[in-house]
């Protein structure tokens, strides 16, 4: 990685670090939505390609883990809900060159991610579903759970970079950070 990448890598996980704590709802078994925070570890990718995209997002998996709240069940519950989880958003990294990239690639992270916590969830916290989470729903409780905040971050997300100023914003801090 060249000095640039690395800092501009820095300087975005800092922001999704810091954007993390910036709750807009929180869910009665759980999860919370954030304030876009995913966008910036994905824009990490869409900067510089799937290879520091991926590894940021590693890098970012285990800021979260030892952010606080995290729960161990087991090594390989960790791997899969903060290594591989927050990884699957450097796949935008994939799409750098695509028209409408960084979104295709940020739907597809966060897809990919409430997957990999869908499947954690079904092989470690089955046993942790909320007494009051309605029984007709327990074969799906993973999911529910998991995409929840992740589709609600995820709307957030699409409606801000929408927008044609943040968009014009994005690709300028993009040209700059990749010239």
């Amino acid at each position: 990685m060249k000095t640039k990448s690395v800092v501009f890598a820095g300087v975005s996980l800092a922001i999704a670090f810091a954007l993390s704590y910036v709750k807009l709802f929180r869910f009665p078994w759980g999860g919370s939505v954030t304030l876009c925070s995913m966008l910036f570890v994905s824009i990490i990718g869409w900067f510089f390609g799937p290879a520091v995209g991926m590894y940021s997002a590693l890098i970012y998996g285990i800021i979260q883990f030892f952010q606080g709240g995290s729960y161990v069940l087991n090594p390989l519950q960790v791997c899969l809900d903060y290594f591989a989880a927050f990884s699957a958003l450097g796949v935008s990294g994939f799409f750098k060159d695509k028209k409408n990239g960084l979104l295709i690639g940020y739907l597809i992270g966060i897809a990919l991610r409430g997957a990999l916590h869908a499947i954690g969830g079904y092989l470690y916290w089955m046993d942790y579903m909320p007494e009051e989470f309605p029984k007709s729903l327990t074969a799906v409780y993973p999911i529910i759970y998991n995409y929840a905040y992740i589709l609600g971050e995820g709307i957030i997300t699409v409606f801000v970079i929408s927008v044609p100023a943040v968009k014009k914003a994005l690709e300028r801090v993009r040209q700059m950070a990749t010239s």
